[in-house]
Formats: C-alpha cells, structure tokens, sequence
C-alpha cells in the first residue's frame, strides 16, 4: 500500500512538473515528454477543439532540417503534446526536393473545407544551394497531424505580374545588371519599380520568409517576402490551396520585410513584419489594410518598452486568435539561437489595443485571462532585461 500510494505521488509530481497554467516568454517550454518544443518558425491550426503547432525542428549545430517539421497539440494552448514528425525528410533519396540537409522554415498547415484535406505550405531551400532557390514547398495530409505528403516547390506566379504594377512598370526596361551597386537612390527607384519582378517573371517569383491567411470567406492567402527579401508579396491561391492563381499585390516594395504574420480585426487587416538582419533581431514593423488585397499601409513598430528596437529580442512568426475569446490574439516570435539552434525560445505576448493599433508589451508572466480585460494591469508589464542563456 505505501509502495502504491508512492508510485501514485510520483506520477502526480511528474505530471505537475510538465503542466503549467501560464505563458513565461523566453523560458524553456516542455512538453508532455519534459523536452523543450521544437516546432520554431511555426504556424498555428484550430482544428475540432484542439491547437496543432507546426514548426521547425532544430538540431544542436545545424538550422537545416535533418528531421523535418513537428506537430504539437493542445487544447489550453499552455501544455502542449507532442504528436509526431508531420513532415518527415527524405533519407533514401538525394535527388528529393526535401532530402535531409534541405532547408524548412515557417511551415504553416490550413484546413480546406470543401476538399476535407490538410495543406502544408514552407520555405525550401535545396540542400548544399545556400539561400538561392527561395522556393515554396507544398505538401497535403487527410489527417490533421500527418503524415504530410510532399506534392512539389515552386517560385509562385510564373508569367503573371503583380495587380498593383502600372503598365509603365510592367513595360520598364530596367535591369538588376544594370546596377553594379545597390542601395543607390537609382537601383532603389528601380526595385520600386518592378526590377526584380520582371527579372524572376517567367520563372515565378522568389518566396521565402511566409506565413498563410484563410479569410472569412474560405478564400486562402500566401504572404513571402521576395525579389531579393526587398519585397512583399500577398497571393491568392485556388480553390483547393494547392496552388496560385497568379493574382497577388506587392507590399512595401524595396521595404525589406521578412517573417510575416497577419490577422484581422472587426474588417481590418494586421500584419507584422520584420527588417531582414539574419538571425539577428530587429524594430517590428506593422501594416494595416481596409482590404487584403491593398492598399497595406505602414505604422511605428507596435512593440514599446526596453528592447522595442529588437522585438525584445525576438522574430515573428504568426498572430494566433485564441478561440472563445473576442479580439484575443496571441504574438508568437522566435528567439533565435544560430549558434545552438536547438535551444531557440519562444516569445508570445498577447496582442493589445491602443489608439486603435495593436501594441506588445513584455510581460515575464500572463495568461489568458488578460483577454477579460481591456489592457495589461500596468502592474504585470515590466522594463524588458536581456536575459542570460539558461
């Protein structure tokens, strides 16, 4: 009986050790297993009462994808289960697309009601090619955790110019190889102009750092920064999101954004954004839109406080709305760690409403609840510290 009445403590104590009732930003995150997630530049799905959190998986000394993209579920969003390898690399094949040592990032998987099926969208890059293909990666499941079976990569858009380009851009004749510097106040004008878009028009254009977007009306958007990382590009895709329909606008062209993450508020669009420095953080930037499809509209970085200028130290990669709560949204970043990949943290921080904007604030602790109220207590915010690796 005490034996029992042991092993019964045991098992409550273990259980207790990895549940919590609270977000602690830039701490370690355990899942049901006691290991920190790995699921970094992840998306977010709400499927049948459950939370699924697609990501990358990161090794020790590498940010190449050797395992492939993970899926966690939750259903309280602060304890988290791990499911499995969603989309598994390909180990028997070096001539695969996604063969171990590509490069996944920012998966992000959305459900399409009228064929039942589960799409999977990411960033590719081809193994040993650097950052140079800056393709995306398309792969669909009848399951909402997997397996997700890879259909192809791309450049979006092949043969079709973005809506929002005059006819005087689409029929410029300016060159990249034209411009032996960049940066300079004629390649800038150029590059606004449709440069790079014009270059990269039979082939499809560049798509890197994305995130994905259904809107209220089942209609699915792709967000990659492109020509070169200098622009935004929002895409429709078709009916079945497996593909694109060649509509799509240019935001902010020769901005340099990266790392989109959108949502949308009593008919109004928000997206954040970052500058492009690396694995190094930057000042946010944030865009507003009466209509997804433009005009987007550029504001102050919505962050404030100690370390706004960096994001308190940190990426986006998706603005998740919590269900069952009205307005509520959750900021999720990535604390990136290039030299231990693996130990990347995750920042969320609840999405608040001032003047009419969104703000982010640090908070070392919060939870849910702060959605009952109109702001922050200004007790729980507090002048972000950098932290020290743990």
């Amino acid at each position: 009986m005490k034996f029992g009445m042991t092993f019964c403590l045991l098992i409550i104590s273990s259980i207790a050790v990895f549940s919590q009732s609270c977000f602690t930003p830039g701490e370690i995150w355990r899942d049901d297993r006691g290991v920190h997630i790995n699921a970094h530049g992840g998306g977010m799905l709400y499927y049948e009462g459950r939370y699924y959190w697609f990501g990358e998986h990161k090794g020790e000394r590498s940010n190449n994808a050797f395992v492939g993209v993970t899926c966690y579920s939750s259903d309280n969003l602060y304890d988290w289960k791990y499911e499995t390898v969603a989309l598994p690399v390909v180990t028997d094949n070096p001539g695969s697309d996604i063969t171990q040592g590509c490069i996944i990032e920012r998966p992000k998987v959305i459900f399409n009601a009228k064929t039942g099926k589960f799409v999977m969208y990411f960033h590719l890059e081809l193994k040993d090619k650097g950052y140079n293909a800056a393709r995306v990666g398309i792969a669909v499941s009848d399951n909402v955790a997997g397996p997700y079976k890879y259909l192809k990569s791309c450049r979006p858009n092949a043969g079709h110019f973005a809506a929002n380009m005059t006819e005087e851009q689409r029929m410029a004749t300016a060159k990249v190889s034209d411009y032996k510097d960049w940066w300079t106040d004629e390649w800038s004008i150029a590059t606004v102009g449709g440069m790079f878009v014009r270059r990269d028009l039979e082939g499809g254009q560049m798509s890197r750092d994305m995130t994905l977007y259904v809107d209220d009306d089942g209609k699915a958007y792709h967000i990659y920064s492109s020509e070169e990382n200098l622009t935004l590009h929002l895409a429709e895709l078709s009916d079945d999101y497996l593909g694109h329909t060649g509509k799509y606008i240019r935001i902010s062209p020769a901005g340099h954004n990266e790392a989109p993450a959108i949502f949308k508020k009593d008919g109004k669009y928000y997206m954040i954004t970052s500058g492009c420095t690396g694995w190094s953080p930057n000042a946010a930037r944030l865009f507003t839109a009466d209509n997804i499809m433009g005009t987007w509209t550029q504001h102050p970085n919505p962050c404030v406080g100690n370390d706004a200028d960096l994001t308190f130290n940190s990426q986006s990669t998706f603005i998740l709305p919590v269900q069952g709560k009205k307005d509520a949204f959750i900021f999720m970043a990535d604390r990136w760690t290039p030299k231990l990949p693996i130990d990347g943290r995750y920042i969320w921080l609840p999405v608040l409403f001032e003047n009419g904007l969104p703000v982010l604030k640090w908070l070392d602790k919060w939870d849910l609840s702060i959605f009952d109220k109109e702001t922050a207590s200004a007790g729980t915010v507090r002048v972000y510290q950098k932290q020290q690796k743990q």
